[in-house]
């Protein structure tokens, strides 16, 4: 018997706060992905802070442009978006992290109370890189909170397939950026 339920195991959910059960939006949800590029530290570091380079292998992204120069700390960017439901949107980001070459992080909408939060993290390993890409949502308004305000009953659902596009689209960028840095692209 088929369900439409999502499989919970097979996405990474992370929280700020929380888990509320059921998920809600108050609790910040997340997700994150990893995995090991057979290149040096600096080379993936180069990738992962050029803003424009997911546009290449996420479904929602569309690049991205600065307004201040970066990558650097406080330094803001608008990105461009599109998602089948909503249509195209631009948002306002801001650099939260520039640990060169360790950690780049960015966030949307009102700096004390971001729409969203994104960062890569990197760690030398003897082979190369491990390479982190997490996010969460929240806490501030966004166009899943816009969502959720029109149909409060559905919201855990909302948030859990709403983590999973982000998820998918957050591997598919790891996996660009380790066939660039490792010359298969």
């Amino acid at each position: 018997m088929g369900s439409d339920r999502e499989p919970e195991d097979t996405i990474p959910r992370t929280f700020v706060g929380g888990p509320s059960h059921p998920m809600c939006l108050a609790d910040q949800p997340g997700t994150c992905a990893e995995l090991d590029v057979a290149a040096p530290v600096e080379e993936v570091w180069a990738l992962v802070t050029d803003i424009e380079l997911p546009a290449r292998f996420s479904e929602e992204f569309r690049g991205a442009s600065w307004l201040d120069d970066g990558p650097a700390p406080g330094a803001r960017f608008v990105g461009r978006n599109e998602h089948p439901a909503i249509g195209e949107w631009e948002v306002e980001c801001f650099v939260e992290a520039c640990q060169p070459p360790r950690a780049f992080g960015w966030a949307n909408g009102d700096r004390a109370a971001p729409g969203a939060r994104w960062r890569f993290d990197l760690e030398p390993t003897d082979d190369g890189t491990r390479l982190r890409f997490s996010m969460s949502m929240g806490p501030g308004p966004s166009g899943i909170s816009m969502a959720i305000a029109a149909m409060p009953e559905k919201e855990p659902r909302i948030l859990h397939r709403r983590v999973g596009e982000h998820h998918a689209n957050m591997v598919r960028t790891l996996e660009g950026i380790r066939d660039l840095a490792e010359g298969r692209a």
